[in-house]
């Protein structure tokens, strides 16, 4: 049997290699560990894997497509999860997933395999991604295994397991939370998070805590800095002037709204396995390209336009959230996306301040906005005749007054 495995080289998916190997009656193992930003250290991690059993390893950096294919495209659709969650996980695990179907069938292997929970949403992530690429592999979820969790009731039973096995892990001692790093953002969760009174933005005891990518709002400058963003149909392809690539622009981005301290959030969300669990994100980059997108296409995009894609927003982001990013309904509300945001194009001033977005300019040469018709002053165009309100509020107001008529006397005594 071969067996292509999601792998980091860290503890639970050095045990996962050797585990699923002799599970599996001496199954080959091809390793992949992905780059989409998460900065670990890569160095050493063919020679580890092959020594813990694995024929094979590809280390991929997926970088720019994952900022040009997957996180561009959501932003795009302006997707948050439940009005807070920027969606930093849940966009990376199917470009993973894509990746591990790839080499699967390249190296024609029967099965894929992941470390993700029987709790949490990565294993429905991965999984139905393989579902919609490539239905005939099988799947290898040892946490839903019982056998696996008889074997390693904790982390002091892993790190057993790797001494007795030889197999070269430095354990450390655990963080009081878990944490996942990508090119969009990292999350933190468990541990000392799964009290939803504790205050992570305390910087008496936060300091150290949930800062990777940006400083808590108090220790932020006590000067704004103000920042362009160019866009081109729905997509910044320019920071002050300067023109980048996806990957360039998430970078700085990051860096600028880390410095500042905006795009962290402190959530309870609603898993798609049914739970409740608490969350601290910091999107730095992602925060200030979904504030600045929405300034573009309040001035250049239909109002009714607007309006119905707002109106599936929250089944865009649910979808991307749940794992559904391949599936049929997703790929169409995509396309009413692509179609919303053609003349989206111009270039938007924020200003940054402690934690802080704030429009401090918009102009694009698709503006639907024109200060002659807006005005309060006399309309020079003539576009706008004040008497047309007339007519147009009393026919809005027919059905109102049809059944004031019918039950008004019930609605005025409430």
């Amino acid at each position: 049997m071969k067996i292509v495995l999601a792998y980091s080289g860290g503890l639970d998916t050095s045990v996962l290699l050797s585990w699923i190997k002799d599970t599996y009656g001496n199954a080959e193992m091809i390793c992949f560990c992905a780059n989409i930003g998460q900065e670990d250290e890569l160095k050493g991690l063919e020679k580890k894997a092959k020594k813990t059993g694995a024929s094979k390893i590809y280390i991929d950096d997926l970088q720019e497509e994952f900022a040009r294919d997957f996180i561009y495209p959501m932003l795009r659709a302006g997707a948050i999860y439940e009005g807070q969650y920027f969606l930093g996980t849940s966009i990376a695990r199917p470009l993973i997933a894509k990746r591990m179907v790839e080499i699967a069938v390249a190296e024609g292997a029967d099965a894929i395999a992941h470390g993700a929970t029987g709790k949490g949403n990565d294993q429905v992530r991965f999984e139905l991604t393989a579902a919609a690429l490539a239905p005939e592999l099988q799947i290898i979820a040892p946490w839903r295994d019982e056998r696996y969790r008889k074997d390693f009731p904790g982390r002091q039973a892993m790190i057993d397991y790797c001494a007795a096995k030889g197999i070269p892990v430095q354990a450390s001692a655990k963080k009081p939370y878990s944490m996942d790093r990508n090119l969009l953002h990292i999350s933190y969760e468990a541990g000392i998070l799964e009290d939803p009174w504790y205050d992570s933005f305390d910087p008496k005891q936060n300091r150290d805590y949930f800062t990777t990518l940006s400083v808590l709002p108090e220790d932020a400058p006590d000067k704004p800095e103000f920042v362009e963003l160019d866009f081109v149909k729905g997509d910044c392809v320019a920071v002050n002037g300067k023109k980048l690539t996806p990957l360039q622009v998430m970078k700085f981005l990051n860096k600028l709204g880390g410095k500042h301290g905006v795009g962290r959030v402190d959530m309870v969300e609603n898993r798609f396995v049914g739970m409740k669990s608490r969350g601290v994100y910091e999107t730095p980059g992602g925060s200030i390209l979904h504030y600045a997108h929405r300034q573009m296409e309040s001035l250049t995009m239909d109002r009714e336009v607007m309006h119905q894609r707002d109106g599936f927003v929250p089944k865009y982001a649910e979808l991307v959230y749940n794992g559904f990013w391949y599936a049929p309904e997703r790929l169409a509300l995509q396309a009413y996306v692509e179609e919303s945001q053609k003349n989206v194009t111009g270039t938007v001033r924020v200003k940054l301040y402690k934690g802080g977005l704030y429009v401090a300019g918009r102009k694009s040469q698709f503006s639907l906005y024109n200060p002659h018709i807006a005005t309060m002053e006399a309309d020079p165009t003539k576009a706008y005749n004040q008497d047309d309100a007339t007519g147009f509020i009393r026919l809005n107001g027919l059905r109102l007054r049809v059944n004031s008529t019918v039950n008004g006397a019930k609605n005025l005594k409430g």
